[in-house]
């Protein structure tokens, strides 16, 4: 139903007649007095008493209907002035507001932190998957994805510009799993295989957290913002879980705003959620909204010793080094400690202990300590400093927790 309108007229004539009453009533006691010289009686005391306090009584409730008056004529629903339309506006008025929006806007994401936040997907998302050590139910489920795109890329209708209208439009998912078993690697993967297979228009990948989203008042503004910026490619929201936490009742914004995008814009972005598996599930059951818009569930494993060792020697390598067996042997011992630890994080563990074991090559390296044997055609060699400078020893390698770690 239509709320009616405050009479703009009727709140000034209030206004005014309420003003007028008591110093007409003063005129009146004065004309008595002077030019008529009679004294005040009962009846003139009355109608000053009750026209001083109509005055009093009615002051505020008159003040407040003149300016709903003035908000229901003056403005529109949006609080935006029906005098200063933007077709209305000047030149000079519309090049300022658009200023004030850029810079509203700039507060809220700027443009380095949207450079930092924006990055590709895979260019080559093939053999990126393939690569990857562990996993394996990942890397299947992921497979079936694939094959769903080459299905719907030969059966499916292609849209007037170019793209298909296939089953994987809206596909939002959820990624839950320890810390450090490949989830934001895989989310860069499955991007690359979007684009590849023209599910989405860029090879954008979008990278926050869930803190990222809350701005106070502006949450929703913000989350809006991000979405948009989305567009034509990946949200990927790390540790989603924090939209939940904290008080101030700013991630329930965060969340309407993002089941209403996932849902009105979902042939425009995929949206992929990520953190623990408890912390997951306490997130999407704060809002059954999100259990109808996800469509996928990746279930990331922690990693093996094995694979732990394999990880190891893989980012070892990349650093331009070879790990000796004496090292991987250390390494291992070193995996099961940290497994025990509630900072275990798998690849990540596996990185930290990496640039710990390459601080303790580098002091050995310069002590002349790197000195090791080998069995070289059935004799036994020494293999001196130098010769180990890329190869990472066995003393390298410590097998014992980390005790400065809190």
């Amino acid at each position: 139903m239509k709320q009616r309108k405050t009479s703009y007229p009727l709140a000034i004539f209030l206004s005014t007649l309420s003003t007028l009453i008591p110093l007409v009533a003063v005129g009146y006691i004065f004309y008595l007095l002077v030019h008529l010289k009679q004294e005040i009686g009962l009846l003139e005391n009355a109608i000053l008493f009750v026209s001083f306090t109509q005055w009093v009584m009615l002051k505020k409730p008159l003040k407040n209907m003149y300016q709903k008056a003035i908000q229901d004529n003056e403005y529109d629903e949006l609080g935006m002035s029906k005098k200063k339309k933007f077709e209305n506006l000047t030149r000079a008025e519309r090049e300022e507001m658009d200023l004030q929006k850029f810079a509203n806007m700039e507060h809220l994401l700027s443009t380095s932190v949207l450079h930092k936040i924006q990055k590709k997907g895979s260019t080559n998302p093939e053999d990126d998957l393939n690569s990857l050590i562990g996993i394996q139910s990942v890397k299947d489920k992921t497979n079936e994805m694939v094959a769903r795109m080459k299905f719907d890329k030969k059966s499916s209708k292609k849209s007037k510009k170019g793209d298909f209208t296939g089953g994987m439009s809206g596909r939002h998912m959820v990624f839950h799993g320890s810390a450090g078993t490949g989830k934001t690697t895989v989310a860069r993967i499955i991007t690359g295989f979007l684009y590849k297979y023209r599910y989405i228009k860029q090879n954008k990948f979008i990278e926050i957290d869930g803190n990222f989203l809350k701005a106070g008042e502006d949450s929703a503004t913000k989350t809006k913002m991000i979405i948009q910026k989305a567009y034509g490619g990946v949200l990927f929201i790390d540790e989603a879980y924090t939209i939940v936490d904290g008080s101030g009742g700013y991630g329930k914004e965060v969340i309407a705003t993002l089941i209403k995008e996932m849902e009105d814009n979902r042939d425009k972005l995929i949206v992929i959620l990520a953190g623990y598996k408890n912390d997951m599930k306490r997130l999407l059951d704060s809002n059954e909204g999100f259990k109808s818009r996800i469509k996928e569930y990746f279930n990331f494993p922690d990693y093996n010793t094995e694979e732990m060792k394999q990880i190891f020697v893989a980012m070892a390598h990349s650093s331009g080094f070879v790990v000796s067996e004496d090292a991987l042997k250390n390494f291992e011992i070193r995996c099961e400690k940290e497994r025990r630890l509630s900072s275990f994080g798998n690849g990540r563990t596996a990185r930290n202990i990496l640039d710990e074991t390459i601080d303790r090559h580098a002091l050995n390296y310069g002590q002349g300590k790197l000195i090791r044997k080998s069995i070289v055609n059935g004799k036994e060699v020494v293999i001196g400093n130098n010769e180990n400078r890329f190869i990472l020893c066995g003393c390298d390698v410590s097998t014992s927790t980390n005790k400065a770690v809190l």
